[in-house]
């Protein structure tokens, strides 16, 4: 297996401290704190280690504090509930002594019943698009090392925009994009959690960014951070095969942003739903320049 999809693995199989308290490893990506994605998965991971035979189908959660991707994260879990069909329960991470994040999280028994779904936007295929880390590498250079890093270090997923941003030189566009986006190997089979867990740790990325693409700004002229991040999941997937990231952004206001975003299999079936607000908050050199 490729070492970058080991790596990831390894940091969301949490090490057992006591019932229902659990500590995981932090890495860093290229951005100033701990990212969210890291902690949702991570936090859902810790969840999943107290139920039997259910599977998560939502979760709602709110980031509290930045994190320090140079300490550990402890995960402590409530069994608020296990009824018939459902379970109930409610996670916090703590560092450094505070909580920097918590999480409500549902699990149900497998059950059938009506179906209905969006439908997946009419995209070209992976095959006919660039990775991000195709950037161009004129655009690189005028960026501040921090982002050009963020671009060109190594991750465990493939992500291939519809639409290359230019984050350089940004231009006014609709708040919407599409990313197909897979893990770089196959994964393990028998380990029921763990793709929903690395959903949920890859559904982080590119929500926030869509809200600031009406104002021909970027995450290079803002504050931003995840205030709150809510996901659903609907229907079974391989998190190893092409999977599309269809992403809009009704709202911004009060210096916050929200983002919603629609996750299909490569067939076209609605696979999992996210909703996320969180700050963008302009620089104060950029408010000089606006």
């Amino acid at each position: 297996m490729d070492k970058r999809l080991t790596d990831i693995i390894s940091v969301l199989q949490l090490e057992a401290l006591e019932i229902n308290l659990f500590r995981g490893e932090s890495r860093d990506i290229g951005s100033p704190q701990v990212f969210g994605g890291q902690v949702l998965g991570q936090a859902l991971m810790a969840a999943y280690r107290t139920v039997e035979a259910r599977h998560c189908h939502s979760l709602h959660a709110y980031f509290l504090r930045r994190g320090d991707f140079n300490a550990p994260i402890v995960y402590q879990v409530d069994r608020s509930r296990d009824g018939h069909s459902f379970s109930s329960r409610r996670v916090v991470a703590i560092q450094h002594g505070e909580q920097i994040f918590h999480m409500a999280c549902s699990f149900q028994t497998e059950e059938s019943g009506l179906e209905h779904a969006a439908l997946m936007p009419d995209v070209p295929s992976p095959e006919a698009l660039k990775d991000i880390s195709d950037y161009p590498k004129a655009m690189l250079e005028v960026l501040p090392e921090v982002v050009r890093r963020h671009f060109t270090m190594e991750r465990p997923f493939e992500f291939r925009p519809v639409t290359m941003r230019n984050y350089s030189q940004p231009e006014v566009a609709s708040p919407t994009r599409c990313v197909w986006f897979r893990a770089v190997d196959a994964l393990p089979d028998g380990d029921a959690a763990l793709p929903r867990c690395l959903l949920a740790y890859m559904s982080d990325y590119h929500l926030l960014d869509v809200t600031t693409q009406p104002h021909a700004l970027s995450f290079v002229d803002l504050q931003m951070a995840s205030i709150d991040h809510a996901m659903w999941f609907h229907r079974p997937f391989r998190f190893d095969d092409w999977l599309l990231y269809a992403i809009d952004s009704p709202n911004a206001s009060g210096a916050r942003g929200l983002a919603r975003g629609m996750i299909f299999t490569r067939d076209g079936t609605l696979v999992a739903s996210t909703v996320q607000e969180g700050l963008i908050r302009l620089h104060s050199k950029t408010k000089r320049a606006v």
